[in-house]
């Protein structure tokens, strides 16, 4: 499948600088860019099948960790934001498990996108990882699956939705929240997202739509699915350097599997 039966490139003229400048432009002020409707009905259709035949392969984990996904500090209590423990859960099928003629993969794969990408990103090259199981992740929440409060690890986030739940699974977010690069954490306002008095953004999210987030100083989460339609997500990973890899222990967290 080609390129531009996958994207629907009438409306996203990923090839085009004008355009590619534009959606810097919203990322940059925003955090998010959010492409409705890019994916082709075909495409939507034909991935959801492959995430349905291959959903028995997943491997589903329930985990506790803090929003900064990071060991706890015994500097602070163990209710202290620093500390406190949030509940993520999810199925998820691998890299080396998405078919190879899949549109994901041709997707991924596509030089125009990838190009597209590194400029959003302000990345010179965007790179595949350097595992088998890391660059292309589908991922499954059934109902009262959820994603916890937390910090991205990564500079930048690729996501495709590919089937909606009938509610729930909001995408909720908070940006500038942390400074990671100066190690200011913002344990004040941390906080009072998990207390739920601050006001948070929410990113409305039809199946097709391609979202780019930076989520490293963007605090975020996704709310549980509800109802009995599985919400699948697809995330790309991409790295700014060559040859980088999961971690054997990130993977065995992650997947069950290295």
């Amino acid at each position: 499948m080609q390129l531009d039966k996958i994207v629907h490139l009438e409306n996203y003229p990923v090839d085009q600088q004008a355009f590619t400048d534009e959606c810097k432009q919203k990322l940059d002020s925003s955090g998010a860019l959010v492409l409705p409707n890019f994916l082709s009905s075909q495409a939507i259709e034909e991935i959801v099948q492959e995430g349905l035949e291959n959903q028995h392969l997943a491997f589903y984990s329930t985990s506790s960790h803090n929003v900064y996904l990071k060991n706890s500090d015994p500097l602070f209590p163990a209710d202290h934001v620093r500390n406190k423990e949030v509940k993520s859960s999810k199925g998820c099928i691998t890299d080396d498990q998405i078919p190879t003629d899949s549109p994901l993969r041709t997707l991924y794969d596509s030089a125009v996108f990838r190009d597209f990408l590194a400029q959003i990103f302000g990345e010179e090259k965007l790179h595949n990882y350097a595992d088998d199981l890391s660059s292309i992740n589908l991922h499954y929440a059934s109902e009262g699956q959820e994603l916890g409060w937390h910090f991205d690890e990564s500079s930048f986030a690729i996501t495709l939705l590919l089937q909606a739940p009938k509610a729930g699974g909001v995408f909720e977010y908070v940006e500038n929240m942390r400074d990671a690069d100066k190690g200011e954490m913002n344990f004040e306002g941390v906080k009072a997202v998990l207390n739920g008095t601050q006001t948070v953004k929410k990113l409305e999210a039809s199946a097709g739509t391609l979202s780019l987030f930076r989520g490293r100083n963007a605090i975020h989460r996704v709310t549980p699915t509800e109802g009995d339609i599985t919400r699948m997500l697809v995330v790309l990973a991409y790295n700014s350097q060559p040859d980088v890899a999961l971690s054997e222990s990130a993977r065995m967290t992650f997947y069950g599997r290295t």
